[in-house]
């Protein structure tokens, strides 16, 4: 049979949900016309050798193992551009996606009746029941409202993470795709020039099978961050423009903590300032850790500290950039005001330039 269909399993820690999700599918769509492409994020718990040793039996399974890449949205994007397969499905790896639904989806696609089929949790007939994660369904309920009305999308559920489409309009999408956080089916919606036949499958939405989930309350942030990639991240990149958000959350740090140790506490100016900067650094870096470089967030005590001791050396460069710029342009006549505004975008930007490199990067 001819290769109709690639099913995308991006995953991070999934080596126990392998084999039995890939029977699943195997169940559903028959021996023959499909493939899966695992797109792993460098697992710690081996996920790419699991995958890897599946393949060496089965020719249906690839795997793409991705080296400081990480983010669930890009992993859909490179298995895109990596099936011959005329139809792409995406779909998590945990087993709260239903395989069963596979083969209506793809019907539905290749007899016309829709552009893309979304497997829906909130469709007349869906359940969450297994779910068992009240905080989240409020998280998804929200996020989906806002999505309808920013986007003006008409789904019952926007931030699906199960959908199919053809693979050639999806690769057509590509190249204006932010590519950020986890929704990568409302980042296909918005970029569509225009708008997507839609047809929804109710999905009985399960329990995970095992592991535990990799979204945390992050994942909010991720969805507001594409959202204003998508309007705005042409004129301010949206890494940078999170990056500067932190840096004013950090201002108001700095000032809260030099006011509680001079007029609490009584202690002097130097030793002030020398606490409120250690507290704004500190406090930057974990934001910054936590949202901004999500997809890149150093973990174990071993590389957080190294992290913090370079993000102190990165800010005490800029904080060097900035007053040197800042100088130089009031003495040259430059209205004070005006001087230092530029002097905090130099050492914002040189900031931003070193931590993406130095210490949420790759040397």
């Amino acid at each position: 049979m001819p290769l109709d269909l690639a099913i995308i399993l991006p995953t991070l820690n999934e080596r126990g949900n392998l084999a039995p999700l890939v029977d699943r599918i195997a169940g559903a769509m028959g021996a023959q016309g499909w493939e899966v492409i695992i797109v792993d994020d460098d697992s710690r718990d081996g996920t790419a050798d699991e995958a890897r040793a599946l393949a060496q039996t089965d020719p249906r399974v690839r795997v793409i193992q991705r080296i400081g890449r990480r983010g669930l949205a890009s992993a859909a994007i490179e298995g895109f551009c990596a099936t011959a397969a005329p139809y792409v499905a995406v779909m998590d790896a945990d087993h709260q996606h239903d395989p069963a639904l596979l083969p209506a989806m793809l019907a539905a696609l290749q007899a016309g009746e829709a552009d893309i089929a979304v497997a829906s949790r909130f469709a007349p007939g869906a359940s969450t029941d297994a779910w068992s994660a009240p905080e989240r369904e409020r998280l998804s309920a929200f996020a989906n409202g806002l999505a309808r009305k920013l986007t003006g999308v008409d789904l019952t559920d926007p931030m699906s993470g199960y959908f199919m489409l053809q693979t050639a309009r999806a690769r057509a999408l590509v190249p204006r795709l932010s590519g950020i956080g986890f929704k990568i089916l409302l980042d296909l919606l918005a970029t569509a020039d225009t708008p997507m036949r839609v047809k929804e499958f109710p999905l009985q939405f399960a329990a995970r099978l095992s592991g535990e989930s990799k979204l945390d309350r992050a994942v909010l942030f991720d969805f507001l961050a594409g959202l204003y990639d998508k309007t705005l991240g042409q004129v301010i990149p949206t890494r940078f423009a999170l990056f500067g958000t932190v840096g004013a959350l950090g201002v108001v740090v700095h000032f809260a903590v030099l006011s509680a140790l001079l007029f609490v506490l009584g202690e002097g100016f130097a030793l002030a300032q020398t606490g409120a900067v250690l507290v704004a650094m500190s406090f930057n870096f974990w934001l910054n850790n936590w949202l901004t470089y999500r997809d890149k967030r150093l973990k174990g005590w071993g590389r957080v500290l190294r992290g913090w001791l370079g993000f102190c050396a990165t800010c005490a460069v800029g904080a060097f950039a900035n007053v040197a710029a800042a100088t130089f342009l009031e003495a040259q006549g430059v209205l004070w005001a005006l001087a230092a505004l530029a002097g905090i975008l130099v050492g914002s930007v040189w900031n931003y330039a070193l931590s993406s490199r130095f210490v949420w990067g790759r040397f």
